[in-house]
């Protein structure tokens, strides 16, 4: 059954609305952010330089291009900063315009979004579930003769966990160029990966022009918030095109002073590194031995399970656990997918032991509370 209350993950305030429960009492295992919080360093920057908000930024943003330049490894003239990631992809696909695009899926709704808006039409790849969801580079390179302009992939991939390597990236990026066709790659989660190297794209933007990556601070440093995001990309008339959609001053004096700051704190960076690491690879060998539960090894800082018991579906367990304040993330409403599947990302220690063990009582009760619920709503 799908879920009659669809909430996008981390939208707490809708949350509290539905469930009449205090935004602040609820544990959010939805939204896929750092449990730590914002950087300590940038916390306490941000309380000395305040008043950088009665002052216009740079307007080309040049310093700020230059430390996500620094932080990524790439050259600042191949940097785009945004309002958040979510500006950006809508940006470039508004530039790109492509009639017929290729999205992985399951996937962020956002992409096919955009497409469909200006007249495009949204074709899906599906991963499938038999290869636990990972990408076959020559299967999806089979497709793409298929006549499209655009392919679109987030990697590590959103809600799945799983990821492509950059040698398979680059084997995809070789056939797209040969192809005519531009390639989107959303990093969103590529920093909670064990080796980011492993699997980002960013070196082979000096390779490749048909490449665009997009990445973000409201994940791993946990600032949604602010609304800062940034592209990485050498193709001059896509860039050009892109900024020129793009309104004056977007990325307010605070966003653009804070991401600065999170970029240089090292401390926070590898503490977080540390933590995810061995909260994903503890929580995976735990749940893996639950029988009535399918996990799907994860790479970033959350995890797809398919309930295997058809007494209990995605809906009742978001539902019983929403009653304890917690908030995990109904999967169902993501293409490809029913009401079996659940994600939820990976807080603290203590914040992960008790949804374990609460999870775990639901699933192993025959059939109860979820008796009790009315199915026809």
């Amino acid at each position: 059954m799908k879920s009659t209350h669809y909430l996008h993950g981390g939208d707490l305030d809708a949350v509290s609305r539905t469930y009449h429960i205090e935004r602040k009492e609820i544990w959010d295992f939805s939204g896929n952010i750092n449990p730590f919080g914002i950087s300590p360093k940038t916390r306490e920057a941000l309380k000395e330089n305040i008043d950088l908000i009665s002052t216009y930024p740079d307007r080309n943003y040049l310093s700020l291009r230059e430390a996500a330049a620094k932080y990524s490894q790439t050259l600042p003239e191949h940097i785009i900063v945004g309002n958040g990631s979510t500006e950006l992809i809508a940006m470039a696909i508004n530039s790109l315009k492509p009639k017929k695009a290729l999205v992985i899926g399951p996937t962020y709704s956002e992409y096919e979004r955009e497409i469909v808006l200006l007249g495009g039409t949204c074709d899906y790849y599906p991963l499938k579930e038999a290869e636990s969801f990972i990408l076959s580079p020559e299967d999806l390179i089979s497709t793409l003769t298929s006549g499209y302009t655009m392919l679109i992939l987030c990697n590590p991939n959103n809600p799945t966990g799983t990821g492509v390597t950059a040698d398979h990236l680059r084997q995809i990026l070789e056939a797209a160029k040969r192809l005519g066709v531009f390639t989107m790659v959303d990093e969103t989660y590529i920093e909670f990966c064990d080796d980011p190297a492993l699997y980002t794209a960013v070196p082979l933007t000096k390779e490749f022009d048909n490449l665009m990556i997009i990445r973000g601070i409201s994940k791993f440093f946990s600032a949604p918030g602010l609304r800062f995001g940034y592209s990485i990309c050498q193709n001059e008339v896509i860039k050009a095109s892109v900024t020129k959609l793009q309104n004056p001053w977007s990325i307010n004096s605070l966003a653009a002073f804070s991401a600065e700051i999170m970029f240089t704190d090292k401390d926070y960076i590898q503490k977080t590194h540390r933590l995810i690491s061995a909260e994903r690879n503890r929580i995976y060998a735990e749940l893996s031995q639950l029988k009535s539960l399918h996990v799907f090894k994860p790479i970033a800082n959350f995890v797809l399970i398919k309930l295997l018991k058809d007494s209990i579906s995605s809906f009742d367990l978001t539902h019983e656990l929403i009653k304890d304040r917690i908030l995990i993330r109904d999967a169902s409403s993501f293409p490809f997918l029913s009401d079996r599947y659940i994600r939820f990302c990976f807080l603290k220690p203590e914040q992960n032991d008790i949804l374990l063990l609460k999870l775990k009582n639901l699933i192993t009760q025959n059939g109860a509370p979820f008796n009790s619920l009315d199915k026809g709503k």
